[in-house]
């Protein structure tokens, strides 16, 4: 198949990029495995920067998870301190301290620094 790779600029350019990709990947031939590939990465490097991740606020974060693990605001008090805290947080008002973050890194098992903000000052060792 004689292919060409498509630059991407804009969303039209994405758009023919990926139905290229559609066909590279019917096609068997050696070179066009190499183009799949070729084009396959322009299109991850277009989409990350026209979509850039972005980390979910916490309380959006903290209510997705006592969603997934069948629990209420008192079910986070053992993690957080008091309902009051819980609240304060959930709410946005207060950041979680280093203990809250231990905690519930090992309640939900995840990775601390998606529960502490990416401009959060650090403490010297």
């Amino acid at each position: 198949m004689k292919a060409t790779l498509i630059l991407i600029q804009n969303d039209a350019d994405h758009a023919q990029a990926k139905a290229q990709l559609g066909k590279l990947m019917a096609s068997d031939a050696p070179e066009d495995r190499a183009r799949l590939m070729a084009q396959a990465q322009l299109i991850e490097a277009y989409e990350r920067a026209r979509w850039p991740r972005r980390p979910p606020a916490l309380p959006v974060l903290l209510a997705y998870l006592m969603d997934q693990h069948g629990l209420t605001r008192a079910d986070l008090i053992p993690l957080l301190g008091t309902a009051s805290r819980v609240s304060e947080v959930l709410t946005g008002k207060r950041e979680l301290s280093m203990t809250m973050v231990k905690k519930l890194r090992e309640r939900f098992h995840i990775p601390a620094d998606v529960l502490i903000p990416a401009g959060a000052p650090r403490k010297a060792a």
